[in-house]
């Protein structure tokens, strides 16, 4: 019997140099599947780019509209109705930004598990319980018949997008990806992403919960230190929390809480300070910095309106911009809108809660929330006379006290009707007028008029309470503490043509001692503000380059106020290390500007951020330092006190402010030297301090590859004009301003832009991520409402109707 290795020593041989010419063979089946794959997702990548030249069938338009994107990608609509003004924006808005606009709808209605599976169902019970959906829905029978027109007309814009793209298979390869198609879009969806808006500005209910579970957990004296102003029966109202405690570690655990940071920068200057002779105004609304954009620039034309600037992708019009007579721009007023109560439950029915004396139903919302991949979830929101219970969602635990939640957003407002009167406002009067309804988040509006006007105006809905100040939790079994209404409306603070020639706001406190109603006690920190007055006040005349320059200023006014006492305290110390002395030299020498390239940001911001953990843990838990809204101004009362030679428990506690101060520098060194090494002469702030714009889809690894542009050195800090706000752990800037704008009212048909990472959520798209580079180095491009300027790029996309 022959074996199968009885071949010839040669025949092996020869078989075996086979080898390598099979394996090279299998290796380019390899490379071709390869390339075939990236060509096929290529294709399907390149099937999602929208149509923005020739003509498109568009249902439900009376005639045809123009639609010109200039170099920067911003839409301009021509149309000659504002019925089809408004349907094309939703279906251009829809091109740009359908899968952002679908996130938007879903993460503020609760309904996010739906498509993403059941990592998201403590963030949708969140959102269920907090009602922005319901408050939403109560809104809409507030609108007039055209407002509510054009939301109907703005949905149908973006349902053609959506039908249009489910038939070609065009829609954006983040549906694809996901496994799922967006649902028909409702008015409903727009109002919703709204009340989103006013949410993420609100700031607060969490510090209220900070410090309902602060009162039980530390002394009176420590608690009443980081109060932004201790209530005047503060007595009371804290032996009412200490008689009625409530564990909230798993409300902080998961609550999504705004960022204390979202505020923003405003300013105008008149005639007077211009070197145009017309006034200038200024704005960049600071939010989170996330791929695409939260705003949408866009330019409206229609018979009677001509109006230019941003809005959130979901909405129709134009919240921020100008017109051909005005300009306008907000700040987060941030104000007591949001009361928590503390809510005693019946023992012998979880539904029912005590109200001067009486056991009172709460509303009962059953809540279905659906699942990818599981069954739905049946989820129960109790409603009592103050608002939700929001104490008990986390764990779906019954406690005996449960905390509910006033908010002025609840109600129903209507801030898309006073949208619709600003683009057609053409002076003051009128734009006030507009103002009446705009309830919800209140703001500071900076206004500048082409006939010399310039204005200011903190406007919104800001209650008026029997008792309290919004600072604590406060009790809900009796009537004391109910509001009584809302500051008139004509005694909210306003000012027109001041004599400096100019009006600005921060965030900052915007009232005096003398105004006679609550508005907050938590204001932002002045630097910003006092950076922006200081220039304001030393030019005599002002440019538009001025202008951009300051919005992109970076010099640090807390650095001026603090740095030098610090190292005061702690220079000489005997436990000083070499490396802590190099580093000392380094901050001594320092201009206080906090520039990318520079070595000393990198050790002061460091600095100031690790005497969080000195001071604070392990007192404050890191879930509960979330929650911790005012902690920034809190800590720098701490800090400004004891340079005084003051008291402060906090530090007293922990030694003094030398050791304090000595402890935290060391606890930065260390993490400057784990980061960049032990020369501090090398270390650089911008390689520390990035900005990425992730995409939602991006923290899924390799999707971060394709979705998140590549990060970027960064400037500033959580305190300068040029903000940009930072992840203390990763340095990653997240939060700072997404866009910014000048404009000279001498010449109202353009404005100075930059929308990062750009106009386009589309991955394809040559605006997906191309203004990253302007807005990191502080430059703009020129949005031009002449149609000869725009017209001139060539990219027009004609909407015809079908």
């Amino acid at each position: 019997m022959k074996l199968a290795t009885s071949v010839s020593i040669p025949q092996i041989k020869r078989r075996r140099r086979r080898w390598p010419r099979v394996i090279g063979i299998i290796g380019l089946i390899i490379v071709i599947l390869i390339a075939c794959a990236g060509g096929y997702v290529y294709w399907l990548l390149n099937k999602t780019v929208p149509v923005i030249k020739g003509e498109l069938k568009i249902s439900g338009l009376e005639k045809v509209v123009n639609v010109w994107r200039d170099e920067s990608g911003v839409p301009h609509i021509e149309a000659q109705s504002e019925h089809d003004l408004y349907l094309a924006q939703g279906y251009v808005t829809a091109q740009d930004r359908m899968f952002q606009m679908d996130m938007s709808r879903r993460q503020a209605s609760g309904q996010l598990s739906e498509v993403v599976g059941a990592k998201a169902i403590d963030r949708d019970k969140f959102f269920r319980t907090f009602g922005l959906r319901r408050a939403a829905e109560a809104s809409l029978s507030a609108y007039s018949d055209s407002s509510k027109q054009v939301l109907e007309w703005y949905a149908q814009g973006v349902n053609n997008y959506i039908s249009q793209a489910k038939e070609a298979g065009s829609l954006p390869i983040e549906f694809t990806i996901l496994g799922y198609e967006p649902t028909e879009w409702v008015p409903i969806d727009s109002l919703t992403i709204g009340k989103f808006m006013a949410y993420d500005m609100a700031n607060g209910w969490e510090g209220q919960a900070f410090r309902y579970q602060l009162i039980q957990q530390v002394s009176a004296e420590k608690a009443k230190s980081l109060f932004p102003t201790y209530p005047k029966d503060g007595a009371t109202i804290i032996q009412a929390i200490k008689d009625n405690p409530i564990d909230l570690s798993a409300l902080a655990s998961i609550a999504i809480a705004p960022d204390p940071y979202n505020g923003s920068n405003n300013w105008v200057v008149s005639g007077a300070k211009s070197a145009s002779g017309k006034p200038m105004l200024a704005n960049d609304p600071h939010l989170g910095l996330d791929s695409p954009a939260i705003w949408y620039e866009t330019h409206l034309s229609a018979p009677d309106l001509n109006v230019s600037g941003v809005i959130f992708a979901g909405v129709p019009g134009i919240i921020l911009g100008h017109n051909e007579h005005i300009a306008w721009g907000v700040t987060n007023l941030n104000p007591d809108v949001q009361d928590l109560y503390i809510e005693k439950r019946n023992p012998d029915n979880p539904d029912q809660f005590e109200y001067m004396g009486k056991w009172e139903d709460a509303k009962v919302y059953n809540e279905e929330i659906k699942i990818k991949g599981e069954l739905p979830l049946s989820y129960k929101v109790a409603v009592t006379r103050h608002g939700p219970n929001i104490s008990e969602f986390a764990k779906d635990q019954q406690q005996d006290t449960a905390l509910a939640m006033r908010w002025t957003a609840l109600d129903p407002t209507t801030e898309l009707e006073a949208i619709q009167m600003f683009a057609k406002a053409r002076n003051w009067d009128e734009f006030k007028k507009s103002l009446e309804f705009f309830n919800a988040p209140p703001q500071n509006f900076v206004f500048a008029s082409n006939d010399g006007t310039i204005a200011y105006r903190a406007n919104g809905l800001i209650p008026i309470r029997k008792k309290g100040d919004g600072s604590v939790p406060v009790p809900g079994w009796t009537d004391e503490y109910e509001w009584t209404g809302f500051i008139p409306w004509d005694e909210l603070p306003t000012t027109v043509n001041p004599p400096e020639g100019y009006i600005a706001t921060a965030n900052n406190k915007v009232i005096n001692d003398s105004y006679p109603y609550h508005i907050t006690d938590n204001w932002s920190q002045p630097y910003r503000e006092a950076r922006i007055q200081q220039v304001l006040n030393n030019k005599d005349v002002l440019t538009t380059e001025d202008l951009q320059e300051l919005q992109f200023d970076r010099n640090n006014l807390q650095a001026e106020e603090f740095l030098d006492g610090l190292i005061k305290q702690v220079k000489g110390n005997a436990n000083l290390r070499s490396i802590d002395v190099e580093t000392l030299e380094l901050l001594q020498n320092w201009n206080k500007v906090n520039d990318a390239d520079q070595a000393a940001p990198l050790a002061y911001e460091l600095w100031i951020q690790r005497l969080d953990d000195v001071l604070f843990k392990p007192e404050i838990s890191d879930d509960m330092m979330k929650l911790f809204n005012n902690k920034a101004t809190a800590k720098d009362e701490m800090i400004r006190k004891t340079l005084r030679g003051e008291k402060e428990p906090w530090i007293d506690e922990k030694g003094g402010l030398e050791q304090v101060a000595l402890q935290a520098l060391q606890l930065a060194v260390d993490q400057a030297v784990s980061l960049q090494g032990k020369q501090p002469s090398k270390w650089q702030w911008g390689k520390f301090h990035q900005v990425e714009f992730p995409h939602p889809l991006g923290s899924v690894k390799p999707l971060n590859l394709f979705f998140n542009p590549k990060p970027v050195p960064m400037g500033g800090s959580k305190v300068t004009v040029g903000a940009a706000g930072w992840n203390k752990d990763t340095g990653e800037v997240y939060h700072g301003a997404p866009w910014r704008t000048v404009i000279d009212l001498a010449d109202p048909s353009k404005s100075y832009n930059v929308v990062a990472p750009g106009q386009s959520g589309n991955l394809m798209s040559s605006w997906y991520k191309d203004q990253i580079d302007d807005w990191s180095t502080g430059q703009y491009h020129t949005t031009s409402t002449v149609p000869s300027v725009y017209q001139a790029e060539g990219n027009q996309l004609q909407l015809i109707p079908e």
